[in-house]
């Protein structure tokens, strides 16, 4: 978490934390609404497809779902498109999610690929110039694409959400380069989205200068979701910190950390 000095800030709405969390995955309702306190997350996105919806798109009114089980007094809610593989089905569920949610915040997915999961970037550039002339706030998902996130940008996205990795995989981020390119142009918010596994991966994201990261799997499927939460809690707070203080330049030979000279010797 950060400080009042140091917040996070997308489309003018500050915040103190830049870990973003998932709403999926979860072995039952409590561990998701227990880790998601113990992230300290401000942010929580959530799957409109995953609500129960009756024929007309409205929620079933006698049937619990995980809107149900948090405090969206608390937290800013991202309705996400997750499983539309065209713009026009994430174009048609992001004004479901307006009116089923009252926010016009939203998290753009468009995955075609059920294998790879890979975001297709013609039909995600497409959806989000309509959504944001429509009104929305649009956080897109994309591949480490420098082009496309500029792209993005100048279509009036909020931020920009790159992956590290594929979806769900825990390898890490494989994209740094191509991510550091992005945050090197970027005029928005720079969220790594999508395939860290690990505290440490959140971190390396907010030291090489991302404003935040967006976790899911690695939290929920991990033996004690409540205790991976704080890890990525206290790396994306190491990260941002380690990001504000300066690395040093990597060297490609070694620097002496003491004094070099003549060995003082015994009188």
């Amino acid at each position: 978490m950060t400080t009042a000095k140091d917040p996070l800030i997308i489309a003018g709405k500050e915040f103190r934390s830049r870990l973003i969390v998932g709403t999926g995955k979860y072995r039952t309702m409590d561990e998701m609404r227990d880790a998601i306190d113990a992230s300290g997350a401000e942010i929580v996105t959530v799957a409109i497809r995953r609500l129960p919806l009756d024929d007309d798109g409205r929620t079933k009114a006698d049937e619990t779902n995980l809107m149900d089980h948090l405090d969206w007094d608390r937290y800013t809610i991202l309705p996400n498109t997750a499983g539309c593989k065209t713009a026009e089905e994430a174009l048609f569920t992001a004004r479901l999610a307006r009116e089923l949610t009252g926010s016009n915040w939203l998290k753009l997915e468009v995955i075609p690929d059920p294998k790879y999961l890979l975001p297709d970037p013609v039909a995600t550039l497409e959806a989000a110039q309509q959504l944001v002339a429509d009104g929305f706030v649009v956080l897109p998902y994309i591949h480490a694409d420098p082009v496309l996130a500029q792209l993005l940008e100048e279509a009036g996205c909020a931020t920009v959400m790159p992956l590290g990795s594929p979806i769900g995989s825990g390898r890490g981020i494989f994209t740094l380069e191509e991510i550091q390119i992005i945050i090197e142009n970027a005029g928005v918010p720079v969220v790594v989205d999508a395939g860290l596994g690990a505290p440490s991966e959140a971190s390396l994201a907010l030291e090489v200068g991302a404003q935040a990261v967006l976790v899911n799997t690695a939290i929920a499927q991990a033996t004690d979701p409540v205790g991976m939460a704080q890890a990525f809690r206290l790396g994306v707070e190491a990260g941002r910190t380690a990001y504000l203080a300066g690395r040093i330049a990597r060297q490609e030979i070694a620097q002496p950390s003491s004094p070099v000279g003549e060995v003082a010797r015994p009188v």
